[in-house]
């Protein structure tokens, strides 16, 4: 029995075990990062501050920064160019680098000279948007990521909710503003003296974030929402000292006969005016108006968009500001903001090893995109602008 031999159809050789091969995360130098001088609306934030510059070149990122991409929120070329950053007076070299960063999407200019294959990350502001920048980006065949869809492993839109806390603290400030101006009124509460009404529209961030800060300041505060969960959690964070309403046309109505400043935000895309014409020629002559989701639908009639040169018009004795770059107004703080965010955002992808395994590995990554490799992955962008859908998860596995 001892010299039974067993047939088989391998040589020893192949028998014997071997290394097991392993998927190799690279890690190191993982892109070139590009950042654009921003060209429109007179804006001023920028994605990325010196600061963070030094930690990603310490990460073996080389950054390449237009001349003058700093100047709006106070960073100059020379801090950027001591981080360790090239400073480049080509815009075109900023669109070839393998990952653009962006405040504002690019302009139908600035698409034709981004690379194919590339990443863009930047806000997309879909009411300003057509279906022309859509397909002008498709050609380029880019994968574009949009500050709107960027969420964190929580399913929180981390970037939108930043800004957004911004945007509720800017809203009321800048109404102060605009209130002395209109009718010498002071935002806010002093003794003896009726404090200043204000209806804020919306209990997302941006009204839970505009809410603190008119109470802060010692103004009455009314919210409107229609969803009673997010009513619930405002009205428990500022302990019912807010008197909050689901949207209703008559107690709407009411309360913005008395207000002098209505915050819009409501960040549901709204299709119907949920302030009509009527209701602001009912409102108080020199109140104000800050419509901060107006990037997002026409929540209110008569509001427009404005810009920085001319922030408000006036109708029916009405202020009204329809800046969709209000954080702008202070840029300095936005920029760190988003600068931060942005830091850790890119450091999590050297960990990962590149966007191109985040997009395999992680979910959350494959929803920030709009567009793949030239492909529209958003079905409400297709909808919405008539063009074919790709579901992403086909197209990456």
């Amino acid at each position: 029995m001892g010299n039974t031999h067993v047939f088989t159809p391998f040589t020893e050789q192949e028998l014997l075990p071997k290394e097991e091969k392993l998927e190799i995360v690279k890690k190191g130098k993982q892109f070139s990062i590009g950042i654009p001088k921003e060209t429109c609306l007179n804006e001023r934030r920028t994605c990325i501050t010196p600061d963070a510059v030094q930690v990603l070149v310490a990460n073996g990122h080389q950054i390449i920064v237009e001349s003058g991409a700093g100047d709006g929120s106070f960073f100059t070329d020379l801090q950027y160019s001591n981080s360790g950053a090239k400073i480049t007076q080509d815009p075109r070299e900023t669109f070839e680098q393998d990952l653009v960063l962006k405040i504002n999407p690019p302009t139908v200019e600035e698409i034709e000279l981004l690379k194919p294959n590339i990443y863009l990350v930047s806000a997309l502001q879909i009411n300003l948007r057509d279906k022309e920048y859509f397909k002008k980006l498709a050609e380029k065949k880019v994968n574009a990521i949009a500050f709107e869809f960027i969420a964190d492993e929580y399913k929180q839109l981390s970037l939108v909710r930043l800004i957004g806390e911004i945007a509720g603290n800017i809203s009321v400030l800048y109404a102060a503003e605009l209130l002395a101006l209109s009718n010498g009124l002071m935002l806010g509460g002093i003794t003896g003296v009726r404090p200043t009404e204000v209806v804020v529209m919306g209990a997302g961030i941006v009204g839970e974030f505009a809410t603190k800060a008119a109470l802060g300041l010692g103004a009455s505060v009314k919210v409107f929402d229609n969803s009673l969960s997010k009513l619930r959690r405002l009205h428990m964070m500022v302990d019912g000292r807010v008197p909050t309403s689901i949207i209703d046309p008559k107690e709407l109505a009411k309360s913005l006969k008395r207000a002098d400043v209505v915050i819009g935000a409501l960040s549901k895309l709204s299709y119907v005016p949920i302030i009509t014409e009527e209701m602001v020629i009912g409102m108080k002559k020199g109140s104000v108006i800050i419509d901060v989701t107006i990037d997002n639908g026409k929540m209110i009639e008569t509001s427009e968009l404005t810009d920085m040169e001319n922030p408000y018009i006036i109708k029916h004795g009405v202020i009204h500001c329809g800046l969709p770059n209000l954080t702008s107004k202070m840029p300095r703080t936005t920029t760190k903001a988003i600068s931060n965010f942005f830091l850790s955002y890119l450091l999590n992808y050297d960990e990962e090893g590149g966007f191109d395994n985040m997009l395999v590995h992680k979910n959350e990554m494959k929803q920030s995109l709009y567009m793949y490799k030239g492909r529209h992955t958003k079905k409400m962008i297709c909808d919405r602008f008539d063009l074919t859908y790709h579901d992403i998860n086909l197209l990456i596995f």
